[in-house]
C-alpha cells in the first residue's frame, strides 16, 4: 500500500507535476496535478498505455481535444504525442497508471505535422 503522503516527485514535464505511487515491470502508477490555467508541454509515454481518472477539477488532452471532468476515464494510446491544460481556476488532479514498460515520460518539442 502507498499513502498520499508518499508519493514523489516523477517524470517532469513543464506544466505539470506527476507523482510517483509505485513502479513495478510493466506497470506505473501515480497521480498528476495540472495547475489553474496551465498547458503542459508535448509529450508521449512509450510504449505504455495511460490510462487517467479524474478525481477533480477539469483536464483537456489535445490530441483528440478530450475534455475530462470528475469520475471520468481517458485513455492515452502508446506513442501518442499530447499535452494535458486546465482552462480552469481550480486544479485538475488524475490517477495515472500505464502499462507497458516502456519509458514513463518522453518530452518532445511540438507534436508532428498533421497528414495532408
Amino acid at each position: 500500500m502507498f499513502h498520499a503522503n508518499e508519493l514523489v516527485a516523477a517524470d517532469p514535464t513543464a506544466g505539470m507535476l506527476r507523482e510517483l505511487a509505485f513502479e513495478v515491470p510493466q506497470l506505473w502508477a501515480g497521480q498528476v496535478t495540472t495547475a489553474p490555467g496551465a498547458v503542459s508541454g508535448w509529450h508521449h509515454h512509450d510504449r505504455n498505455q495511460t490510462s487517467l481518472y479524474v478525481v477533480s477539477g477539469v483536464l483537456r488532452l489535445e490530441f483528440e481535444r478530450l475534455g475530462a471532468q470528475p469520475g471520468d476515464f481517458v485513455h492515452v494510446p502508446a506513442f501518442t504525442i499530447h499535452r494535458e491544460s486546465n482552462p480552469t481556476d481550480e486544479p485538475s488532479i488524475a490517477i495515472i497508471a500505464r502499462a507497458g514498460g516502456g519509458i514513463p515520460t518522453v518530452n518532445v518539442d511540438r507534436p508532428p505535422p498533421p497528414h495532408t
